[in-house]
Order: C-alpha cells, then structure tokens, then sequence
C-alpha cells in the first residue's frame, strides 16, 4: 500500500493524456479513455516506483469509477424531469418492450446460430441486450441533448432496461449458478424492483415542497454532505433489492429536479461528474487484456453487426410508437448503442458458472468496439440519419424551389 497516492497520481495523468489527446483530434472522449486504461493494466511494465500495473491502487480505482457511474446518471436525472417521466409512462414501457424484444431475440438468435449450449446462448443474449447507462449518460450531457425530445424515451428505456436486467439475472444466475430458478422468486424480485421505482418517484415528487425547505442551507459545505449522503444512500440502498445502483442515482436526480434548488446541485455536482466520470472509463479499461481478445474477432464482428441493426430498428419502432418524427426516433437507437457495465457482469457470471472460455474475451471486444461506436454515431446521428433517409426515404423530400424560398 507504499505506493497508493504515486499509482492513483499517474492514473490520472494517464487519463488526461487521454483527454489532451481527444481534444486535439476533436474526437469522442470517451473511447481515448478506455482505450488508456487497456495500454495499461496487469500486463504492462513496471518502471522503478512508477507501476503501470496498477496492482495496488485497482480496488480503489475501480471504486472511484463506480462513484463515477453515480455522479453521470445523477446528473442526468438533474437535468431531466420526474413530471415529464411519469406523463410519458406508456410510451416508455412501449418502447422499452419493444427494444428488450427485438435485442433479446437477435441475441438468442445469434448463438443457436453459432451453435452454443443454452446457457452460453442466455449469455450471449444477455451481454447483447443492455445498454450501457454511463456511457449513454454522458454523451447525452456532453452533446447537450438532455432537453431533446427523444431523451425521455432513452431515459425510460434505460430504467426498463435495468427492471429486465433484475429479472434476468435472477433467472440466469439459477440456471447457470445452481441449475435452477425459483419462479416464485423471479417475479418477486421483478415486482419488488419495478415498485421501488415507480414508488420513489411519485413518493419523491409529492416530497418536493418538504424537500425544498430541508434544503434551504445557507453553508455550501453541510448543503453538499447532504446532497451526497442522499444519493449514495438511496444508491446503495437500491443495490440491496436488486436495482442497479446507477438508478438509483438516476431516481435521486429526477425527485431533486423538481426542487427550488435544482440549479445550485447542479453547479455543485459538475466537478465530481467529470473527474469520476473520467475515472470510470480508465477503470472499465483496466479490465480488458488486449493480449486476450484474439480468438473472439469475428464471433464479436457478427455479434456487432447485429446490434447496429437491432438497436436502429428497436429506436425506430420505439420512436415512431411514440410519435417522434423520423430523426428523434433514429437518434434512440444511435444513443443507446453502447454497452458497457452491465454486459460485464453478465459475462462474469457465465465465468462463474465455469461456462466456455471465449464469453470472456468476446464480452471484453464487444464492450470496446461499441463504447467505441457508440459515442461517434450518436455524434454524428445527424449525418445517419440523412445517408438512410435516402434509401428507406422515412422524410419526403423538400423541393429545391421551395426550400431557396424559405431561405430567402
């Protein structure tokens, strides 16, 4: 533990090179990030006092990038609505079915297709449907779209992304963990998160006059101690009856949006957001071996493909349901793209149940190019959006004559 502080400093020198690095080529900063965090790690070189292992300091890395994950979706939800959430509730679980449908069946088709046992299948199906909520959180924030109208419908995905993730995983860690699975106990714990949810947010909304005079704190210094004891409580606490802990935080941010005091949280939370955030895609980088992704290429390529078209497809449908124009509904399926987090986990437990060696490196490859992908065609969903326009033609054409007119 000698060298803690030194390996933490050079974490972060290392993560602003990362960003230096982005901010010259103009490029999405978050694939710089991760792919910082690969160059280093267990299989890098030590110089003297200076370990670029990163053995020592990991489990508090990794713990500051969770504080990240926290602070991204906490954020969101600041910037976002509990009113407009709730008026938005059937289009939202819509949509959401739709997205979990159509990801969840390709996924299950590709590997019968490849030829996996069922529970690799389940797997694979689980690693290629959930979406991941930091990364989507903050390119939403960085390109500004948190008012858009489709971020209600991205927002909502997200929080029924993480009620099927509870099912699911509850499902899957029987099947692969111990061979069976309590049906009883799936729906309970699908029930008990789903109510969580839908209770803190009309609870929290009917709070907001008494949170508003609990909140009026003159001292800045006591006003963040307990802006932070909330949301790691609330956080932690949803940790324990299986709803991620990232919504969680995304519940505290949309009651607090509601609040008087709204903007100065704001104001308090923008700091923590960057530098943890930044710390977050260092430490999911730490965890992918370059050395290891090899034999996973083309079975990650195909898998990729797939979920190119999938999630354009489920944004598509899911837009349209809820009478989004043709490009808000394009931008859905682009956002959402990316997987991270979530699709770890379910690949860890697969490695737990002593499942086939290559889930690993194919969820490690496949987290990468779509981190990678994800920020870039949400960046350029316009660009997209126009190319396809063309050949499916979802926008009638404007007139030349007519469109010089407006300009003139």
């Amino acid at each position: 533990m000698d060298h803690i502080v030194l390996e933490i400093g050079l974490a972060i020198i290392l993560i602003a090179i990362g960003g230096l690095i982005s901010a010259k080529l103009r490029f999405s900063i978050i694939p710089f990030y991760i792919l910082i965090g690969m160059a280093v790690g267990p299989h890098a070189p030590k110089f003297g006092s200076f370990d670029l292992r990163f053995i020592e300091s990991a489990p508090f890395i990794e713990f500051m990038g969770r504080l990240g994950v926290l602070f991204l979706l906490f954020y969101l939800g600041l910037e976002f609505s509990v009113g407009r959430l709730i008026k938005s509730g059937r289009s939202i679980a819509v949509g959401g079915t739709i997205y979990i449908a159509i990801n969840f069946t390709l996924g299950l088709i590709f590997g019968w297709a490849l030829g996996f046992p069922l529970s690799e299948t389940l797997v694979i199906a689980g690693i290629t449907t959930i979406s991941s909520s930091a990364i989507v959180a903050k390119v939403l924030v960085d390109l500004k779209r948190t008012a858009n109208p489709e971020t209600e419908m991205i927002l909502g995905i997200i929080m029924f992304e993480d009620v099927f993730l509870a099912v699911y995983i509850s499902i899957l860690s029987g099947l692969v963990l111990s061979g069976s699975s309590s049906l009883g106990g799936v729906l309970l714990s699908a029930g008990i998160a789903l109510g969580f949810m839908l209770a803190f947010l009309i609870i929290g909304r009917k709070a907001v006059p008494l949170l508003n005079r609990a909140l009026n704190i003159r001292s800045n210094e006591v006003f963040m101690l307990v802006i932070f004891g909330l949301l790691f409580v609330v956080a932690g606490f949803s940790e324990t009856i299986h709803v991620a802990e990232a919504i969680g935080a995304l519940l505290v941010g949309l009651v607090l949006a509601e609040t008087e005091h709204m903007k100065r949280i704001e104001h308090l939370i923008l700091p923590f957001r960057d530098f943890f955030g930044a710390v977050f895609f260092f430490s999911f980088g730490l965890t992918i071996n370059p050395l290891e992704l090899g034999g996973a290429v083309w079975m990650t390529l195909g898998a990729v493909a797939l979920t190119l078209v999938g999630n354009f497809v489920a944004g598509m449908l899911a837009g349209r349901s809820a009478k989004l124009s043709g490009k808000a509904s394009s931008n859905i399926g682009l956002t959402i793209v990316s997987r991270g987090e979530f699709s770890i986990i379910v690949a860890n437990l697969g490695k737990a149940g002593g499942l086939l060696e290559i889930l690993q490196p194919f969820a490690a490859l496949y987290v990468l190019i779509l981190a990678i992908l994800g920020p870039l065609l949400t960046k350029e969903s316009k660009m997209v959006y126009k190319l396809l326009n063309k050949v499916f033609k979802w926008d009638k054409p404007v007139r030349k004559g007519s469109n010089h007119n407006m300009r003139g």
